[in-house]
């Protein structure tokens, strides 16, 4: 057998016997796309104090990284679909590890957010082409096994990615976060070439460049103001970017529709189970990226865990989801994707909902059923989803399809971390106020409430101030305590209440066994009729 899988899939007689090692080379690569968000989460105190980041700048530090991972998805699934899914996977992992290599070395705000960004490029080309030659990869009666484990796998780095960066933080500076991504994206080059076989679209015919561009537009517009507008309020960028976004998205439609061959066939929105699936995805990450972004900081700032105690404790999530992914995988067949999906959203929503009872007083126990009841969620629910995403393209669109998929859940994170996480601050900032009055100095105050960690420092000031006493530094310490679980109990309820508007909304679109037959049949389903027999055939919506 040779080393380098050469033989394409698209002239392969039967399933490619190295499968099952390929999709472990596609999980690898996922992975570290995904610990790449997460594992800052835990570096951020550290990356806070070593590079005195504010508010603002800890915010573009995590989201330089997200605004071109969601943007470029999309064009960049189509461009691997035309030329090479496995080329675009190596390409991928090497612009990754460039990126990574940047972060480690550099000791500017600035430097760093283009490390991420560049990072995040690299992930926006990487992740489709992880689904893509995942689909192209396995046939039909196996594809859902292989789609549970790459959602599993996203899963498990939400875990893994806070421990593995908690465990680095022991002995080294936070650079170290970004250089472990280094010799994992070297093995998975090396793996994708030796395991991963070719493949491409056949008989493709032009990119659609100019809907790939308004996409970029729209898409990255819409994060820029979903993450400058609720942090940092409504100025003219926030607002000028959400007006474009408006404006790019309805010319992105109005092309696309016109347009012999799209990016992005529109009309696929036509079908219930793929628009049900693609708000699933958006809404249940939404929740999850917003619940983790505050609870680490909580463990952190007020049980007092380091970032190794702390990614510890988050191994339970990662537990939960592979429990949710053995169950579904059992299920769906029998249930049916919308049973599955919406059971998924009701678990997590009232995950998010316990998480309202956080006060000054809670302990990691307090947190450690709704983080389960989360992974659990996302087991059940998001490989169904993406199985169904993923259906509802044809083999020629397996990029795109996996650049629509990974878009919605990079653009659910993105907003759950800007929209709750600005109601965490807001909710913050408002309590401390009436905690502490005018009992500091202004400039101290100010710095108190831009986030949970000025707080604490100012609390540590004065207690080595001779004139206030260590009982004032611990009643500073109890306020900024109290006040940010009060902030975390009105970003969940909130949080909860959009997560349960969003799981009512998914059962009204995702249509039942029969419903979905009738659905796909009706006049008007014009050119989506076709794909919705095979959502029907991929993921057993009916019988």
């Amino acid at each position: 057998m040779p080393f380098l899988a050469n033989t394409p899939v698209e002239k392969m007689n039967g399933p490619y016997a190295r499968r099952w090692w390929a999709l472990l080379v596609l999980c690898l690569s996922l992975l570290i796309t995904v610990m790449a968000n997460t594992s800052l989460i835990v570096a951020a105190p550290d990356m806070t104090t070593e590079l005195g980041l504010s508010s603002s700048d800890l915010q573009w530090v995590v989201d330089g990284y997200t605004v071109p991972y969601a943007a470029l998805m999309l064009v960049l699934g189509s461009i691997g679909d035309k030329y090479s899914r496995r080329g675009a996977l190596v390409l991928g992992l090497l612009i990754f590890a460039g990126g990574s290599v940047m972060g480690s070395m550099v000791d500017e705000t600035s430097l760093v957010i283009v490390a991420r960004a560049i990072m995040g490029f690299g992930a926006a080309v990487v992740m489709p082409a992880t689904l893509s030659l995942l689909v192209a990869t396995f046939p039909r009666s196996e594809r859902s096994k292989a789609i549970t484990a790459w959602a599993a796998t996203s899963g498990l780095a939400v875990a893994v990615g806070p421990l593995v960066s908690g465990w680095l933080l022991e002995d080294h500076a936070w650079g170290s976060t970004f250089l472990i991504n280094v010799p994992i994206a070297v093995v998975a080059v090396f793996a994708a070439l030796a395991l991963v076989p070719p493949s491409k679209a056949e008989g493709m015919g032009r990119i659609d460049y100019v809907g790939g561009l308004l996409s970029i537009v729209s898409v990255g517009s819409l994060i820029y103001a979903a993450i400058e507008g609720p942090h940092f309020g409504w100025g003219a960028g926030p607002v000028t970017a959400a007006a474009v976004a408006a404006a790019g998205l309805v010319a992105f439609v109005a092309w696309e529709l016109r347009h012999p061959h799209p990016m992005l066939n529109v009309r696929m929105f036509a079908l219930r189970p793929f628009t049900g699936s693609m708000l699933a995805v958006m809404f249940f990450f939404f929740g999850m990226f917003a619940v983790l972004y505050y609870s680490t900081q909580f463990l952190q700032f007020v049980l007092g865990y380091d970032a190794l105690d702390t990614g510890l404790r988050l191994l339970p999530l990662g537990g939960a989801v592979f429990l949710g992914s053995a169950a579904t995988g059992t299920l769906t067949p029998k249930l049916g994707v919308r049973t599955m999906v919406v059971t998924g959203m009701t678990v997590g929503t009232a995950g998010m909902f316990l998480l309202t009872q956080i006060d000054k007083g809670s302990t990691y126990g307090d947190f450690l059923t709704p983080l389960m009841m989360l992974g659990l969620a996302l087991g059940l629910s998001i490989s169904p989803a993406t199985d169904t995403i993923m259906g509802s393209f044809p083999e020629s669109e397996l990029g795109v399809g996996g650049g629509v998929n990974d878009t919605a859940l990079e653009l659910g994170g993105a907003l759950g971390i800007a929209v709750l996480g600005s109601l965490l601050g807001t909710a913050y900032r408002d309590e401390l106020t009436d905690l502490v009055g005018n009992r500091l100095p202004a400039e101290a105050m100010e710095i108190a409430k831009d986030s949970v960690g000025g707080g604490l420092a100012v609390a540590e000031r004065v207690a080595q101030d001779p004139s206030a006493g260590p009982q004032q530094a611990q009643a500073a310490v109890d306020a900024v305590h109290q006040a940010f679980a009060h902030g975390v109990a009105q970003a969940s309820l909130v949080g909860g209440i959009i997560m349960a508007a969003g799981t009512l909304i998914v059962l009204a679109v995702l249509p039942g066994r029969r419903g979905f037959a009738r659905k796909s049949a009706e006049p008007g389903a014009g050119t989506a009729a076709s794909k919705a027999a095979t959502v029907r055939e991929h993921t057993g919506a009916t019988r």
